[in-house]
């Protein structure tokens, strides 16, 4: 088994093992998280295809299985299904365990910071498509969902993301090179800022909040709409 293959099976593993929580019954949402990673997920492959195929990253074979899908590697492609599957985990054990910790002050200034960032850079970075996109995208779906509908969820997902960058460290470490001697995935050095998180390019981050984000908009969006129709 490819390495790569290896790193999505073990960020899956324990999630999926976990499912079956009692407090958390993460199983209960695959209704609504399984429609929703297979729409954005596929949107993201789609937006990955592109990339590829135009130069902004590319993939080291010697790490790969050989099985591709249009220009990305089998492994690639599942990366969007099984990271944000283990993410939203994360999310919905912090609304399961810490169900009254919703730091609103720190949502907003966060939101705020956040928003800014994304398109003071993007702006500055309009050349290079990944960073723009990346960064504009995420920073202008943060100000429509927070400074437009405010959800009652917004925290819980903020304090989630900021865990899931522990494991996302880990794991985009790895695919970017940390721990071997080429990269799994490597990037075309005009095509980012090149600020670095030790082998990951900052943008990973925001293009991460982005893909996650999308996911639990969706998510909860479906959610409420179940629990409409069980109610009725």
């Amino acid at each position: 088994m490819s390495l790569y293959l290896w790193i999505n099976v073990l960020s899956i593993a324990g999630p999926l093992l976990l499912s079956f929580d009692k407090k958390v019954h993460f199983y209960t949402h695959w209704k609504t998280l399984i429609p929703a990673i297979l729409v954005i997920g596929s949107v993201f492959v789609a937006w990955d295809i592109f990339f590829t195929e135009i130069g902004v990253w590319g993939f080291n074979p010697d790490y790969l299985g050989g099985i591709t899908f249009f220009n990305l590697p089998l492994e690639e492609v599942l990366f969007f299904f099984a990271i944000p599957y283990a993410c939203v985990f994360i999310y919905e054990v912090v609304k399961a365990y810490f169900p009254k910790f919703r730091p609103a002050k720190f949502s907003y200034f966060f939101s705020l910071i956040f928003t800014i960032v994304c398109v003071i850079l993007a702006i500055i970075h309009y050349d290079n498509w990944y960073t723009a996109v990346a960064l504009f995208g995420a920073g202008l779906l943060n100000w429509i969902i927070y400074f437009g509908y405010t959800p009652k969820w917004y925290p819980n997902f903020i304090v989630a993301f900021m865990i899931t960058q522990v494991p996302f460290l880990i794991v985009n470490g790895i695919l970017t090179g940390v721990a071997t001697e080429n990269p799994v995935v490597w990037y075309n050095p005009e095509e980012i800022m090149g600020f670095r998180v030790l082998s990951i390019p900052i943008e990973d981050v925001f293009y991460n909040f982005f893909m996650l984000f999308s996911i639990v908009i969706v998510h909860e969006f479906l959610k409420l709409k179940w629990n409409k129709i069980k109610s009725t």
